[in-house]
Formats: C-alpha cells, sequence, structure tokens
C-alpha cells in the first residue's frame, strides 16, 4: 500500500461515521494536492481533514482516531503533528490556565521524558491530580516551533493507574553570565485564541490575525559560560521569582509609562552581568527554566552586551 493510500484510508475510516467518504476520493484529493501544487504530504493530509471536517459541520474532538485504535506512544517518540496516540504517564506539573477554554494545563511525564498537555473547557472531560499516573487513550499531538505537546479532547479516555509511572530525568543545567535579555522579553501578550500560545507582534497573531491579547510575562535570557551561549526561557512564574515584579505591577509600569518595553529594561537592568545556574528541560535550542539560582556579583554589564551583540 503506499503512503498515500495509507493516509486516505485512515482519513476514510475517521470520517466513516460522519460523511459517505472512500479511500479512493481521499487519495485522488491527496495526489491532487501533492502531485500538481507540489504540497509536502503531512501538509497536504491537514488540508484534506481540515475540509472534511467543515464539509460534515464538525469539530476536531468529535473525529476521534479512527476504529482501528492507536499506537501506545512514549513522550520522547512524539515527533509528528496531528497524530492520535495513546500515553501512559504521569502528571508532574499543573499550571494556572490562562483561559477559561483551558480547563487544565501542565506537563506530563513518563520513562522518555516530560511534554506538555492541555485539556480543554468544552471537551468536559475529569480533572488530572498532579502526583496521579493515567492510561490516556486518543490524545492528538499538536506542534509549535518544533516543540511538541499533546491535547486532551472529549474523545479522550483517561483511566487512572494503580502504578506510579517513573519520570525519565531529561532535564539539564547550564550556567553563565547572562549577557543578554532578547527581544520579546518582559511583559508581552499572547494570543487568546483556544489552544493558541503564540506572542502577539504588533497585536497580531501569526496564525489568527488582530486579537486582542492576553497579558503575560516572560524573559528570553542569553547565559554565556565563556564556552558555550545558552538561550534560556523563564516562563511567568520564574520571571517574578527572579526578578521580584509580578504581572499586575508589570502591568502598571507599562500604564504609567504609556511604553511596555520598560518592563522589559526594568530587568535588564537589575538582570544583566550577574551569574546564574539554570535547571529545566531542552526544547528546541531553549533551556526552559524551572529552577535558577544567582550564582555570584555581577561582572562589567557593557562588555558582556557587546560580547553578546557580537554574537
Amino acid at each position: 500500500m503506499t503512503d498515500l493510500r495509507t493516509h486516505a484510508a485512515e482519513i476514510a475510516e475517521q470520517f466513516s461515521d460522519h460523511l459517505d467518504v472512500s479511500a479512493d476520493e481521499v487519495e485522488e484529493r491527496l495526489e491532487s494536492l501533492v502531485s500538481e501544487y507540489r504540497v509536502p504530504v503531512d501538509e497536504a493530509r491537514r488540508s484534506v481533514v481540515n475540509s472534511y471536517l467543515d464539509e460534515a459541520g464538525i469539530d476536531r474532538d468529535e473525529l476521534g482516531g479512527g476504529a482501528g485504535g492507536n499506537e501506545q506512544t512514549l513522550l520522547n517518540d512524539i515527533d509528528e503533528d496531528e497524530q492520535w496516540v495513546d500515553v501512559r504517564a504521569k502528571v508532574v506539573d499543573l499550571w494556572e490556565p490562562r483561559s477559561d477554554t483551558i480547563a487544565q494545563v501542565g506537563l506530563l511525564g513518563d520513562e522518555s521524558g516530560r511534554m506538555k498537555f492541555v485539556s480543554f473547557t468544552t471537551s468536559e472531560l475529569p480533572e488530572l491530580e498532579e502526583g496521579t499516573s493515567y492510561a490516556l487513550g486518543n490524545v492528538v499531538t499538536d506542534e509549535y516551533q518544533g516543540n511538541f505537546s499533546v491535547k486532551l479532547n472529549r474523545t479522550t479516555s483517561i483511566t487512572e493507574l494503580d502504578e506510579d509511572i517513573e519520570v525519565g530525568d531529561d532535564s539539564t543545567s547550564v550556567e553563565g553570565a547572562l549577557v543578554d535579555i532578547q527581544s520579546g522579553s518582559g511583559l508581552i501578550k499572547r494570543c487568546p485564541e483556544e489552544g493558541c500560545t503564540r506572542v502577539l507582534q504588533n497585536g497580531r497573531c501569526s496564525e489568527h490575525g488582530n486579537v486582542e491579547g492576553e497579558f503575560d510575562l516572560r524573559i528570553k535570557a542569553v547565559l554565556d559560560d565563556g564556552n558555550e551561549v545558552h538561550e534560556v526561557i523563564f516562563n511567568r512564574e520564574m520571571t517574578e521569582e527572579l526578578t521580584g515584579i509580578e504581572l499586575d505591577e508589570a502591568k502598571q509600569m507599562a500604564m504609567d509609562a504609556l511604553d511596555t518595553t520598560i518592563v522589559e529594561e526594568e530587568m535588564r537592568g537589575d538582570l544583566v552581568g550577574y551569574y546564574y545556574r539554570v535547571t529545566g528541560p531542552t526544547l528546541g535550542r531553549y533551556v526552559l527554566a524551572n529552577e535558577v539560582e544567582r550564582l555570584r556579583d555581577p561582572t562589567d554589564a557593557e562588555e558582556l552586551l557587546v560580547k553578546a551583540r557580537s554574537m
């Protein structure tokens, strides 16, 4: 069976309860996109699935992964977008959702590592408990800028496990002088659309266009240990811990100055030049800070900035 035929058969099976569509018809649409328009196979599949979703008048959550069941997958083996998989994992951490559309968001962990998960309010699923292990059936993978996560949906089955799944340690520890704070740090706005966490650029989301964003805090920092340069991201919680500036205070600072960049500049003045040890998982080229420790007094900040800008 050819690659396109395999995709076509899977799509036809997924929509078998919603549309009268054959594998031949699906394959013809895929073939047109791939051969005539030179669309990559994964993008062609996504396009065809979206068109059938519109035709059936259903949400992706109602689609499910097909009647054939899903492959049991380790979190660290997830490397494709929009795949339906089953996982057995422990809830390592839960965060406060930034949107009413999100019921829960946090980290799952298994022997291979950790991965973000999201559960939406509309799915009406039972809440997961931190520290508890579950078998999660029919979750869908998601990818953004090379970082993968899983989404729980209304078709997801949740079974609490008696066993305590051991979570593999995929964290790393880096240290060095904080030589620069990159643009897109400080007080930012994120897209409020369900499942989207993209940072807005001039009030615009790269996927959803012009939107009324939601405020958040983050720092994108550069650590230099003399041999290597490490890019580190501090989320809101870690940014507040590191700077002592909470979100409400940051918004007030920006309001008083009529300029959101005042927050980034304040953080820059407090942080650049100091030495830090940062520990957390690596996603792409970034270390995501879970722990941070200031090590010693600063060096000459201007010298470090000159060095950073020459990189």
